[in-house]
């Protein structure tokens, strides 16, 4: 299909505010769909859940829709989402609950790639219970997380292996498949990051052999969101620390306090949108959502060649990460000046972009540039188009 940007464009209302929204990869804006349908929840009445009153009722209702539309995105069963404020805080909490059952030696296995969120609840919970920890590498020339360095970094004592799916700063789209059947091939679990990745392309968890795959709402043109999605009958296997009171069972028990049930029912707002973005799709909703995110994904790329085509054209542009699969996302920095002032330059422009390490902690700094201020992020959506990739390119060209 020709991927009709235009009408996706309407969809949402903050883009009538003349800025270019470039910044997708720290957070995407919302079609009106997910604006109405939580204040929609809030207009009908909601309540705790577990109630014998009809809102509450209506609250137990979103909860299990949110968990189905979830499981439909990622190809996982509604009954193994565990939902929650966000990806950092599920992960601390789970990286917790699989830690108890590790014991001093035991080994857990990280990348350089990741966004901290991958990183540090593991390292901090490796710390407490005497387990040792071992980095896979990124190849620094192109950006590559090289699958075939796994062998040697898994063992018989590997517990759990954590890799993004994507990385949020170079796009790099990592052989996951390959590195979980690494993992699984010695008994260890993996981890994946889909926070990024799951904004850009069509995701099948099992295909990528996550045992645990962890996604944000806000990334994919919904709200606050995290969730992360795992069989039911290993969620089963863990006890988190919880109230005495509160649910035992799966997934309840990972979550913690009341839920925000109005955004809930902007989360399946949220995936109804992607699965409509290719108009032609049919099927089941999670039929339409892996056509319509074939089609974004698509339409993503060819623009972004675009962007890093113009960039790298640049004498004064240097570009970070060359992988052969990746997301439409850029990070480069402009000579002589600091990534701050590229993205101050922009945004008066109308240039939306961030700046800095965005979280991605050990990669910048094998890259020798976080404490220099990291570089420039200019992360492409669905909703971007032409136009405004031709406006940040002629505002870096300003720079040169």
């Amino acid at each position: 299909m020709s991927f009709d940007v235009g009408r996706v464009r309407a969809l949402y209302p903050a883009l009538g505010d003349g800025y270019a929204y470039l910044d997708g990869a720290a957070g995407t804006q919302v079609p009106a769909t997910v604006v109405e349908a939580i204040a929609g929840a809030y207009r009908g009445g909601i309540g705790n859940v577990g109630g014998a009153f009809p809102a509450s009722g209506r609250s137990d209702a979103i909860v299990a829709e949110c968990r189905r539309a979830v499981a439909d995105l990622v190809g996982g069963r509604p009954e193994g989402v565990v939902l929650g404020p966000n990806m950092t805080t599920l992960t601390y909490r789970l990286a917790a609950a699989l830690a108890a059952g590790w014991a001093p030696g035991d080994e857990v296995v990280v990348s350089r790639l990741d966004h901290d969120a991958n990183v540090r609840p593991w390292l901090q919970a490796a710390a407490r219970v005497g387990a040792v920890v071992r980095w896979a590498e990124v190849d620094l020339g192109t950006g590559e997380l090289p699958a075939g360095q796994y062998q040697g970094l898994v063992s018989e004592r590997t517990r759990l292996v954590a890799v993004s799916a994507a990385s949020n700063v170079l796009g790099t789209r990592p052989d996951v498949a390959a590195i979980s059947a690494t993992a699984h091939a010695v008994g260890a679990l993996t981890y994946v990051d889909g926070v990024h990745a799951a904004a850009h392309g069509p995701v099948d968890a099992a295909a990528l052999g996550a045992d645990f795959y962890a996604t944000s709402a806000y990334k994919w043109s919904g709200p606050h969101i995290g969730a992360v999605v795992a069989d039911p009958a290993l969620l089963e296997t863990l006890r988190p620390d919880k109230l005495a009171s509160s649910s035992d069972t799966v997934p309840e028990r990972f979550e913690q306090g009341t839920s925000p049930f109005a955004d809930f029912a902007g989360v399946v707002a949220a995936v109804d949108h992607l699965a409509s973005l290719d108009p032609a799709a049919s099927g089941t909703r999670r039929q339409r959502v892996l056509a319509s995110m074939a089609a974004a994904e698509a339409y993503e790329l060819e623009l972004f060649g675009v962007l890093l085509g113009g960039l790298e054209a640049m004498g004064h542009v240097t570009t970070y990460g060359k992988a052969a699969r990746r997301t439409a996302t850029a990070y480069f920095t402009v000579a002589g000046h600091d990534p701050r002032q590229v993205a101050e330059h922009l945004a008066a422009r109308g240039v939306n972009v961030w700046n800095g390490h965005n979280y991605a902690w050990e990669l910048t700094g094998a890259l020798a540039i976080r404490d220099a201020g990291g570089a420039v992020r200019a992360g492409l959506v669905h909703y971007n188009d032409a136009g405004e990739v031709d406006r940040l390119l002629a505002g870096v060209a300003e720079l040169g």
